[in-house]
Order: C-alpha cells, then sequence, then structure tokens
C-alpha cells in the first residue's frame, strides 16, 4: 500500500488522506465493531474504543490479517466532547492495537447507535496483498 501524500500539504496526525492498492490480493470488509463484550458495555468511550478495536484485530487475525493491512477506517461516535476529553486513552488504545499504522479514516458523529449504551462503532476495510 502506498500512502497518497502531496507534498505542499501538511501531513494529518493520526490518519492518512488516501492509500493507493495494486495487484492481486484479498480483501476484508468487516462490520462496524462496538465497544461491547459478552452484550455489555462499559460507560466510558475510551474503554469502548479500546474493546472495538481489539474487536477488529481479532477479526482481521481470523481472516489471516492485521492492523498493516487496514486500508480505511470509518468511527461513528456519539459524544464529540466525550470522545475529546478520551483522546489520550484512545491514543493509547490504538498504539496497543494497531501501532504506528494510519489508514485514511473518516469519524461522524452521530445522534445514536443502535444500541443506546454504545458510544463508538468502527468499520474497517483491508486488502491482503
Amino acid at each position: 500500500m502506498n500512502i497518497i501524500q502531496p507534498q505542499e500539504w501538511s501531513k494529518p496526525k493520526g490518519f492518512s488522506h488516501g492509500v493507493s492498492v495494486e495487484g492481486p490480493g484479498r480483501w476484508i470488509v468487516l462490520a462496524g465493531q462496538t465497544g461491547n463484550e459478552n452484550g455489555v458495555f462499559v460507560a466510558d468511550i475510551g474503554k469502548q474504543t479500546e474493546i472495538a478495536l481489539h474487536k477488529v484485530i481479532k477479526l482481521l487475525k481470523e481472516a489471516g490479517a492485521g492492523p498493516e493491512h487496514i486500508v480505511r477506517l470509518t468511527w461513528y461516535l456519539t459524544d464529540r466532547e466525550a470522545y475529546v476529553a478520551a483522546g489520550a486513552d484512545i491514543g493509547a488504545a490504538w498504539k496497543a492495537t494497531l501501532g504506528r499504522n494510519f489508514p485514511p479514516s473518516t469519524l461522524l458523529y452521530v445522534a445514536g447507535l443502535v444500541d443506546p449504551a454504545a458510544k463508538v462503532e468502527i468499520e474497517v476495510t483491508a486488502f491482503v496483498p
């Protein structure tokens, strides 16, 4: 995968503007993962994010992939202020699961998710060459 980064643009922090992928390979598309374990949500958005990212890594592993294969993340968040306040915890969860991989990401703030206790849902697209 090649990161798309125009020289005249400042480099984004924590994501890439885009990536290009060439050659034969296998696409992996994950449904949105939420921060629940065994059907139970913790109240903290930072912990929910950590759980969701661990679930993403587990699913990728099941498919023979890892965080280095992620080509797109879409985040659905229900509380902007809570997300900003949990920045350090979310950063730590990212580092523990995705490491130094910063694929293109889109964050959307939504009125709610299917389960009212869910504060974050993360969709993933990956490509294994």
